[in-house]
């Protein structure tokens, strides 16, 4: 009975020593990721400083997506035998030169697709990879501070395809006016005087005209996540058939050193634009909202 009594004894105290022990850790644990917080916490205040310093800011990260497959006598499918692909990617850049009494920003959007379908019992099938989304963005805007968050400023921008009909169309937007800069990373640019260059071949459809140039740009790199969302409008004063309006948004979040995941999408409207792929006259368009979304692999750098 004694023996007993000793060995329940004995097991007791070593449940209560782990007990305690893991109390104690768990203590420990707590007291390490205080201590790690509030040094996160430091090394947020002094990066905050060093963004607000003058100089140089330059960026970049993005995204890319793809997948490939092949089916052999799959019966199921209208295509038994076929293999198909798709792939894309996106790239948006900055290198924005910030001084006491004036800013140059400058950003580039790259979004580019590419997808196959290979049918093999069709012999005059295409093989190859064909172009599906096709961005191309890049905008310079240059301020001189008049009040505390507030510009004269001056902006050229400029965005067509790169992969199919090269500046056709091409459009360049270029004016001045005010920028606007409430917060840290976000520009809102009102010009009301600015000219809308487009250039194409079909010009019974795509008119250059004179309006207002709107830009709300916001780009925020901290920690492990990259966001930016830049929203562009061009408003005519000739006609609202020469207007148009592109919205593009940039997710990404880092897993490892530099890679992680992203998601990218965009929203136009743009009434020209449909009345060539129509092949309507600008009155008769059904100017149905453009977009596109990818969603795949994040690169920061």
């Amino acid at each position: 009975m004694k023996k007993i009594l000793l060995v329940g004894a004995f097991f007791i105290g070593m449940i209560s020593m782990n007990a305690q022990t893991k109390e104690e850790l768990t203590t420990q644990k707590s007291e390490k990721q205080a201590m790690a917080d509030a040094a996160q916490a430091e090394a947020n205040a002094l990066q905050a400083k060093i963004d607000a310093l003058p100089g140089w800011r330059k960026g970049a990260f993005g995204t890319i997506g793809g997948s490939i497959s092949e089916f052999s006598n799959w019966y199921s499918q209208g295509a038994a035998n076929n293999s198909s692909g798709n792939i894309g990617f996106t790239v948006n850049g900055f290198a924005n030169l910030i001084e006491e009494k004036f800013f140059w920003r400058n950003s580039l959007n790259v979004n580019l697709g590419w997808v196959k379908l290979d049918n093999k019992d069709i012999s005059t099938d295409s093989d190859s990879f064909d172009s599906t989304t096709d961005v191309f963005n890049i905008s310079s805007l240059y301020g001189r501070n008049i009040a505390k968050n507030l510009a004269v400023s001056g902006l050229a921008e400029y965005r067509t395809t790169l992969l199919d009909n090269f500046n056709d169309p091409g459009y360049l937007d270029v004016g001045v006016g005010l920028t606007w800069t409430p917060i840290q990373n976000l520009v809102v640019v009102v010009h009301p005087l600015n000219y809308n260059f487009v250039f194409a071949e079909n010009d019974a459809i795509f008119q250059s005209s004179l309006g207002a140039k709107i830009v709300a740009d916001y780009t925020r790199q901290f920690g492990a996540i990259s966001f930016k969302s830049n929203l562009s409008s061009f408003q005519s004063y000739e006609s609202g058939d020469l207007s148009n309006t592109t919205w593009t948004n940039s997710f990404g979040y880092t897993l490892w050193k530099m890679i992680g995941v992203g998601f990218d999408f965009g929203l136009r409207s743009n009434r020209q634009e449909a009345a060539n792929f129509q092949n309507v006259l600008l009155p008769a368009a059904d100017n149905k909202l453009q977009s596109y979304w990818l969603f795949g692999l994040n690169y920061s750098l």
